[in-house]
C-alpha cells in the first residue's frame, strides 16, 4: 500500500518536529512494508508576510486527493495573532470537514506528572471534540463598536447534524477502543440551555443505540475538577468545541506536557490531519532544542487512522522507550537534541537498542 501524504512543516520548529516524525515514519514503513509519498507545502507565516497569501482554494482541492495531511505548527510572532490560525488551520479544518477532533490523554511509563500518586494505570483517556461548530464559526457581530455603549457578540451554533455526527462517532470509538466501555459528555447544560440541551437530547438518543456502552453527563468545571482529582475514571469523553479546545490542554499537561501531546483533525469520510499540539514555539526555532516526540505521536495516530496498526503499535514502542531515555520532555532539558531524539525513535524501530 502506498499513501499520499500531505506535508506542511509550518511556522517556527514545525519543520524541524516534522522532520523527525518523517524520519520515524520512514523507519516503520521500512519495518512493516508499506510504502508513502509527500508532498510538501510553505503555507504558513513567511509566505503570508512575502505573499499575502494564507492557504488558496487550489492547495485545499489538492488535499482532498491526499490520503492524509501532515502538519507541524501555525504561528509566527510578526503576523496578528488569528491570521494564520484562521486562514490555514481553521480553513482546513472546515473546507475539509474535519469534523472530528481527537486528542489522546495517555501517561507514558517514566512520564512526570503533576498528578500526585497517578501513573500510567490512571491517565488513559481520549477526548472526543466536536471540531466544526460552536464558537469557532466565528458568527457574531459588533454593535456601537468604539464606544462606552459597545457589545460584542459570539454565537454558539450548533446544529443537529453536526452533534449527532460527533457524539455518535464518539461512542463508535468507546466501543472499538474496548478499555472501559465509557462515555462521558462534557457540557454546561445548567447554562447554555439551548446549546446543551440538544446535546443532551442526542446524547441519550444515541445511546440507546450503544446498550454496552455506559453513559455520565458532567459539567466542564467537573471534569476539570476530576481529571486532575480523578482521571481514572474517565475513558472517552466526547464534548463541543470550545470546552475540548480548553480540557485537552488541561489534558496534556497531566500526561506528561506539550512535548508528548498530539492530536487528529477527522474527517471520517475524507482527508484527515494530524499534528503536534505545542505550537510553533518561536523562541527555540533552530536551536534543534525543541522535543519531537508531539510530533512523532501525531505520524502515530496518522498510521493508526490510515489503518496501519502494526506500524502504529511499533512507533508507539518506540516512543514508550524513547521516553524512558531522555531526562525531560521539556525543550533544552531533554537531555539530547531534536536531531538524536527522532534518531533514537528510529532505531528502537528497527530494533537497535
Amino acid at each position: 500500500m502506498a499513501y499520499r501524504i500531505a506535508v506542511l512543516p509550518g511556522d517556527g520548529t514545525g519543520p524541524e518536529v516534522i522532520r523527525e516524525g518523517l524520519k520515524v515514519l520512514g523507519a516503520v514503513a521500512e519495518a512493516t512494508n508499506f510504502k508513502f509519498e509527500t508532498a510538501e507545502y510553505d503555507f504558513g507565516g513567511d509566505r503570508y508576510l512575502r505573499t499575502g497569501e494564507t492557504l488558496p482554494d487550489a492547495a485545499l482541492a489538492e488535499f482532498k486527493e491526499m490520503d492524509a495531511i501532515y502538519l507541524g505548527a501555525v504561528g509566527h510572532p510578526k503576523v496578528e495573532p488569528g491570521i494564520l490560525e484562521r486562514g490555514i488551520l481553521l480553513k482546513i479544518r472546515f473546507d475539509l470537514d474535519q469534523y472530528i477532533n481527537l486528542r489522546p490523554v495517555k501517561l507514558y511509563p517514566g512520564v512526570w506528572t503533576p498528578l500526585k500518586d497517578k501513573g500510567p494505570e490512571d491517565i488513559d483517556f481520549v477526548v472526543v471534540r466536536e471540531n466544526t461548530e460552536g464558537l469557532y464559526r466565528g458568527e457574531g457581530s459588533f454593535s456601537r463598536k468604539g464606544t462606552s455603549d459597545e457589545v460584542a457578540e459570539q454565537k454558539m451554533v450548533n446544529t443537529r447534524k453536526g452533534v449527532e455526527r460527533c457524539i455518535r462517532y464518539a461512542f463508535q470509538y468507546a466501543q472499538e477502543r474496548g478499555r472501559k466501555r465509557k462515555l462521558t459528555l462534557c457540557d454546561k447544560a445548567n447554562v447554555l440551555t439551548y446549546a446543551h440541551d440538544l446535546w443532551r437530547r442526542v446524547f441519550e438518543e444515541v445511546g440507546g443505540e450503544y446498550s454496552d456502552i455506559k453513559k455520565d453527563c458532567a459539567f466542564v468545571d467537573a471534569v476539570c475538577m476530576w481529571m486532575v482529582k480523578n482521571p481514572e475514571w474517565f475513558d472517552v469523553i466526547v464534548t463541543c468545541n470550545m470546552f475540548g479546545d480548553i480540557i485537552t490542554d488541561l489534558g496534556a499537561m497531566i500526561q506528561g506536557g506539550m512535548g508528548i501531546a498530539a492530536g487528529a483533525n477527522i474527517n471520517p469520510e475524507g482527508t484527515s490531519m494530524f499534528e503536534p499540539i505545542g505550537g510553533s514555539a518561536p523562541k527555540y526555532t533552530g536551536k534543534n532544542m525543541i522535543n519531537p516526540l508531539a510530533a512523532i505521536s501525531a505520524a502515530q495516530m496518522m498510521l493508526q487512522h490510515l489503518g496501519e496498526k502494526r506500524g502504529a503499535h511499533l512507533m508507539e514502542e518506540a516512543i514508550v522507550k524513547a521516553c524512558q531515555k531522555v531526562k525531560s520532555l521539556s525543550a533544552g532539558k531533554m537531555g539530547y537534541t531534536t536531531t538524536e531524539v527522532g534518531d533514537m525513535v528510529a532505531k528502537f524501530v528497527r530494533g537497535a537498542e
